[in-house]
């Protein structure tokens, strides 16, 4: 898996982690001073992609800072240095101040018209969904309340008829929440676990093979990070194989996930 993160110089790093025993970490370049305008308290996924006809790489994604939600992207020269002429951040929007989670789901598809589907969590556990296509604003707000006990989530499995999390509690507990992608928004909650998964701040999945996934785990209360095979869920019928702690530590405020650009990256199929 390839494991993001936000500095607190409001840099971007890059790892790239493989399971095995034990764990290996590969260290990507990273980038500084990413966000001028802030240090992000959360971040969706973070895409890369080639920009032609010109060498480079295209980095681009959501953050919010302070009260605001951004979208920006940055472009990586052919030398591995930041293009001081592609690097911007806009302004999405405010009210985003009693966020906890952010998320986006991106199509299989290269059309930018494409439907993407952005999520966010509220404080007072509501759990909202926009549409966006083609660049056009966030559009066709769904919500659903009832999640105020979920600690963080992480995106397991993209459809073209639902969306799925894996989300821990609070109080230790392992749930999967299926988000149909319908009107209005009905979630289909699962328990996996009753127990023991208080202790992650993030969680950063992949897929693994065809029905699973990789899940890592950081505890930024410990600086650790923690390797788990995860089945095809199926409630608390779901196997869950913990690989052990992996070989870094982890002492930044943010972390995600970084993904190939839409249409390249394989979607999760984790439920």
């Amino acid at each position: 898996m390839e494991v993001g993160s936000v500095t607190a110089a409001r840099g971007h790093t890059d790892r790239v982690i493989t399971a095995g025993s034990p764990a290996t970490v590969q260290e990507k370049p990273s980038y500084p001073d990413i966000y001028p305008e802030g240090l992000p308290r959360m971040s969706s996924a973070i895409t890369n992609g080639l920009v032609l006809p010109s060498p480079g790489r295209m980095y681009s994604g959501h953050v919010v800072i302070g009260s605001g939600l951004y979208s920006g992207y940055y472009i990586v020269k052919e030398n591995g240095e930041i293009d001081p002429e592609q690097h911007h951040n806009f302004r999405v929007g405010g009210g985003w101040g009693d966020a906890t989670f952010l998320e986006s789901s991106y199509p299989n598809d290269t059309d930018p018209w494409a439907l993407v589907n952005h999520y966010s969590l509220r404080s007072n556990g509501t759990l909202t969904r926009w549409d966006s296509k083609g660049g056009f604003g966030w559009t066709n707000p769904q919500s659903a309340g009832g999640f105020a006990a979920v600690k963080t989530m992480a995106l397991l499995s993209q459809t073209s008829t639902y969306d799925t999390f894996l989300a821990t509690t609070r109080g230790g507990a392992l749930y999967t929440i299926r988000l149909p992608l319908t009107s209005p928004m009905k979630p289909i909650v699962k328990q996996v676990r009753s127990s023991t998964w208080q202790g992650f701040e993030a969680l950063v999945l992949t897929k693994c093979g065809v029905y699973g996934s990789l899940l890592l785990g950081i505890d930024k209360d410990t600086q650790s990070g923690y390797l788990y095979a995860v089945g095809h869920a199926n409630g608390t019928s779901t196997v869950i194989q913990g690989l052990g702690k992996v070989p870094a530590t982890f002492t930044d405020p943010v972390y995600f996930r970084h993904i190939l650009e839409p249409g390249i990256e394989p979607l999760l199929f984790g439920e």
